[in-house]
């Protein structure tokens, strides 16, 4: 039986490295030469052919060894894809010789060498997995529970697979002293400890993003073939198959990839998966994909304004920046409706939160949590609650939980033993100061209340789409989805931009020539996660129409 280690450190046979060599360029190596240093960005790969190599952890109060690299060994983690910063540093032990792959070299084997390639994607993901594993710490952030921008910092972490450790200054004993250390105190909290013992004051997310290399580096000047605004299933499905075909692509997430099927525990109905699978693990594979072909995925940037000029596309950035496209595809997905309820606002993230992630769930240990909502975000998350808190009470307005909801979860609601349903109630209160503390339900038939001593309120009650970027650009329905093909006005498909083009809008297309639109925030779509799949996979033939007719 194949170990995890045997999984995480192959070593590639001679016909193997002998694939690589015309790829690569093989060098004589030193003991105590550095191959690359933690925090180190687009850094090589390397194939041991003699001596060995170790791989140090400096994260902790000492370096650590990793493991060693001996002749067929190979280096690199999913960081080598990804572009982000490097975790961990690599030195010689021994002298040697290494075989050495630049990271665009290493994508190209990776496109076109089937056999290769699984094996490296295979490693390379085990030994992410095995490094988070083992006591790996990452960066530090220093906090308080109850701070809503600390939870925004460790929530980013937590969805963007940054590893982290976190630091409670009123719980953990050792805060204090840390934060004496670098002259700060807990009214300047939090903070973040990062490669080296650099800090970080109240940094922002976009700050944080920065710092661990999440950004995509643009050229100026540079012009994509396709810019897809929004990693969701729909965006990151066009990445995969649009990078595989080899287009430009540069995607942009304002939050985290993945979206809000990101946030999902456990999606059991999506074809292929009979175990089910979390929808952090598909977000996580879909961005792999992608990225081995050669798609860019930056985060957290948001788009601001859609614009043409000379025949390109120009979307605005919320830092100021701009990029430049033949096609654009919004896949920008909705955001969550939250109740407008006095003071909650004041508890988001605090108490009042918008998906239920490890993270959430463990603040969940043994208390009351209230979940509002009859969709399948909502059973999903109450069944992933239930296996840390005491109860969960699921309120919705109407009287069938079945009426929203796959049957599935309502049975295994129905036989959950900790789980309570309030039909025919909504929120009519929440009390607490630095933390939630209580919901009041009211009945909407006899107007009776009952309080429930609640730690924790979830919000399952749909979204509005994120549209607001493309006001005055493309057509949009009453309630702000983007209309494409035929739900487009006899106006807007008649309309001289499409005589221009000698052509009528495709069926993804919106009311501008090349812009298209997939997922939640197309009007029409059907709202699940294979659907949106589906339409980011096809509006990828509708790009290469419109690019090679403007050719």
């Amino acid at each position: 039986m194949t170990s995890d280690q045997d999984i995480a450190f192959p070593k590639l046979t001679k016909a193997q490295i002998d694939a690589l060599r015309p790829r690569g360029r093989v060098r004589n190596v030193e003991a105590g030469e550095v191959m690359w240093s933690e925090g180190e960005r687009g850094f090589g790969f390397f194939v041991v052919l003699e001596g060995e190599m170790e791989i140090v952890d400096a994260t902790g109060d000492a370096p650590r060894q990793v493991v060693v690299h001996q002749p067929g060994h190979f280096s690199g983690d999913v960081d080598m894809l990804t572009g982000r910063v490097s975790l961990i540093s690599a030195r010689m032990v021994t002298d040697g010789q290494v075989l050495e792959l630049d990271s665009q070299a290493l994508r190209r084997v990776i496109s076109e060498l089937a056999e290769i390639s699984e094996v490296l994607l295979r490693a390379f993901l085990m030994r992410r997995r095995l490094l988070l594993g083992d006591g790996f710490r990452g960066i530090q952030i220093i906090g308080s529970r109850f701070s809503p921008d600390a939870h925004h910092l460790r929530e980013f972490c937590s969805r963007n697979d940054i590893a982290y450790t976190w630091i409670d200054v009123e719980q953990d004993p050792h805060a204090e002293e840390l934060l004496c250390q670098f002259h700060v105190g807990v009214d300047q909290t939090p903070v973040v400890i990062g490669r080296g013992g650099e800090l970080l004051t109240s940094p922002t997310v976009a700050e944080l993003a920065r710092y661990m290399g999440l950004d995509a580096r643009v050229a100026d000047g540079e012009v994509f073939d396709l810019v897809v605004v929004g990693a969701g299933p729909a965006g990151l499905a066009a990445s995969v198959y649009a990078s595989s075909e080899g287009l430009r692509v540069l995607t942009v997430e304002g939050t985290a990839v993945g979206g809000q099927a990101g946030t999902s525990s456990r999606i059991e109905n999506y074809l292929g998966f009979p175990t089910g699978i979390s929808g952090a693990d598909l977000a996580r594979n879909a961005q792999l994909q992608a990225q081995k072909f050669g798609a860019r995925i930056s985060v957290p940037q948001s788009a601001v304004k859609l614009g043409l000029e000379g025949g390109l596309r120009t979307i605005k950035l919320d830092d100021g920046s701009r990029i430049t496209a033949r096609c654009v595809l919004v896949a920008s997905g909705a955001e969550y409706r939250t109740l407008d309820i006095p003071g909650l606002r004041e508890l988001e993230g605090n108490g009042v939160y918008y998906a239920a992630t490890e993270m959430e769930a463990r603040l969940c240990s043994q208390v009351e949590v209230v979940i509002v909502g009859g969709g399948n975000s909502a059973g999903q998350a109450a069944m992933y609650l239930s296996r840390y808190a005491r109860r969960v009470h699921i309120c919705i307005r109407g009287k069938d939980l079945g009426h929203s909801m796959s049957r599935y979860l309502v049975d295994r609601i129905d036989k959950a033993g900790n789980i309570q349903v309030h039909k025919g109630h909504v929120v009519s209160s929440v009390e607490g100061g630095e933390t939630l503390n209580q919901v009041r339900l009211r009945c909407l038939e006899k107007g009776e209340e009952v309080a429930i001593p609640s730690r924790a309120l979830f919000l399952f009650i749909g979204a509005v789409p994120r549209t607001g970027w493309l006001s005055g650009c493309v057509a949009l329905d009453r309630r702000g989805f983007v209309l494409t093909g035929e739900t487009l006005t006899p106006d807007a498909r008649d309309a001289d931009t499409w005589k221009n083009v000698g052509r009528t809008p495709f069926f993804l297309e919106t009311s501008q020539p090349g812009v298209f639109a997939a997922g939640d925030v197309r009007a029409g779509s059907v709202k699940r996660v294979a659907s949106a799949v589906g339409e980011g996979s096809m509006s990828v033939s509708f790009v290469h129409a419109h690019i090679g007719a403007a050719v």
